[in-house]
């Protein structure tokens, strides 16, 4: 590395970090109103230690943060793409009502988006100081006047940096694609710096009460954390994923060009390669990576003065195939694209609680509404969890919807997952009986049973179907 490079590199971090003090000001007093610290992590599936997703994984300070509050074990998000999960989250509606459907266009630019309130511009209308550092909208953008303060919002790729590791994709895959440790100091990592600054913001006083947003990249493409890290794992201890060889002999074949996806290499150079182990030896030392930042995170507001009066919200905004079903990346409605980890933490709520309720990304708005006892944004579409916070086993008549594209829909109750096509094709499977959705229900005779559980499921799915949105001009 350059050392003049890596003098610059830290200069502009610290810069970065100096030049964000002073959000909260300098007076003691406090607001009776919770502070909110949103932490989005991005393609975080449920390899997760409290959500058992992996037997390789360590997430300690996640874990940590799950046992305070309520950790939601069923939770899904709204599209299984970053753009309109992202957007979903943020605006509060579906892509179905939307349009947002793909990583293009981005929200603000499209015009019937602009008669909405986003979720920071929420809170500071009504009395909260906002910032945000990293990736909360897709690619790091934000719309015009969205924060009062933004942080630091480095990209997926340090182009001075990150080298290349993996020399041997096909050609037609360059780009993102890659996996492997890096060797520059820990903290010129973006992640690092964005909890760098957040953290700086956390040290100080407050005379209003803030929203302050984290997004973390990793463990998105490239698939780069420090060698520290990476080799904490070992790759002949790496578990890999179940694979069904005939899995998709009955999935319809509209599926195969609604999850259609050219970015990554397929499956079968990964296995050809011997590339398997290690880019899933690389994703889960991403996730330990983003664990310790989110440990720093937490330490932090545990010594802040802010420490007994602030909710915590962790998600992320999809999951990540890596190898299920033959295929790598999200873009589909099976349950690696769509679960993924949610953590509610509230003063003077329960600590410990697993909530199984099938629950939904788009529940983050209200529910952050309700908790800081805002006045309720009606074009805000999810319904609040506070009640689950409250009580885990209260009555939750509500399932999970997420929608890829217009008129795809998957549906999720507490024990099946049901996906519709735009053609009218069909999935069901019993998640309980069959977890890795290796039996499509409706590929055989359906039983009286469940085509009832079809036509009870069917009625969750949007009846607002908005042709894909366009930018405005």
């Amino acid at each position: 590395m350059n050392r003049f490079l890596m003098t610059f590199r830290m200069l502009v971090t610290l810069f970065a970090i100096a030049i964000g003090v002073g959000l909260f000001g300098s007076s003691s007093a406090h607001s009776t109103r919770p502070n909110v610290l949103l932490i989005a992590i991005d393609d975080l599936n449920d390899w997760v230690g409290c959500l058992n997703g992996h037997p390789d994984t360590r997430t300690p300070n996640i874990d940590r943060l799950a046992a305070r509050g309520t950790l939601f074990t069923n939770a899904h998000c709204q599209a299984p793409i970053c753009n309109p999960s992202r957007t979903s989250v943020m605006y509060g509606v579906r892509p179905s009502t939307s349009g947002i459907y793909m990583n293009g266009p981005l929200p603000w630019n499209v015009d019937h988006m602009n008669q909405l309130t986003t979720m920071p511009r929420w809170f500071a209308k009504h009395g909260y100081d906002t910032a945000t550092t990293g990736k909360i909208y897709h690619g790091s953008r934000l719309p015009k006047d969205d924060f009062d303060l933004v942080g630091p919002r480095p990209g997926q790729r340090l182009k001075d940096l990150d080298v290349r590791i993996v020399n041997t994709f096909p050609q037609d895959k360059p780009g993102l694609w890659d996996f492997g440790p890096q060797d520059y100091d820990e903290g010129l990592f973006q992640d690092h710096v964005d909890a760098s600054w957040a953290i700086e913001q956390l040290s100080q006083d407050a005379q209003k009460p803030f929203f302050l947003t984290v997004g973390f990249y990793r463990p998105h493409v490239p698939f780069y954390s420090p060698r520290r890290i990476y080799e904490m794992l070992s790759r002949d201890q790496v578990t890999l994923p179940d694979v069904k060889q005939d899995d998709w002999s009955d999935i319809p074949a509209i599926a195969a060009d609604v999850t259609a996806n050219r970015a990554p290499p397929p499956h079968s150079w990964f296995v050809e390669e011997n590339q398997w182990k290690p880019a899933v030896q690389a994703y889960l030392a991403c996730i330990r990576w983003t664990d310790q930042q989110v440990g720093r995170l937490l330490d932090a507001l545990d010594g802040s003065p802010h420490a007994d009066n602030t909710i915590v919200v962790l998600y992320s905004d999809h999951g990540f195939h890596l190898g299920e079903k033959s295929r790598w990346t999200k873009f589909s409605l099976w349950e690696r694209s769509t679960h993924v980890p949610l953590i509610i933490v509230a003063p003077e709520k329960p600590a410990g609680q697993r909530c199984s309720r099938p629950t939904e990304l788009l529940s983050i708005y209200p529910t952050l509404v309700e908790l800081c006892e805002l006045p309720v944004n009606d074009r805000v579409e999810g319904r609040s969890v506070v009640p689950l916070l409250s009580d885990a086993s209260a009555d939750w008549p509500y399932l999970a919807v997420t929608t890829h594209g217009k008129d795809n829909h998957a549906v999720r109750s507490d024990r099946y997952r049901y996906i519709r096509y735009h053609d009218g094709s069909e999935e069901l499977y019993d998640m309980v009986s069959d977890p890795q959705e290796w039996n499509n229900l409706v590929a055989g005779k359906l039983s009286d049973q469940h085509s009832g559980v079809i036509a009870d499921l069917s009625k969750a799915l949007p009846t607002t179907n908005r042709a894909p949105a366009r930018a405005g001009r």
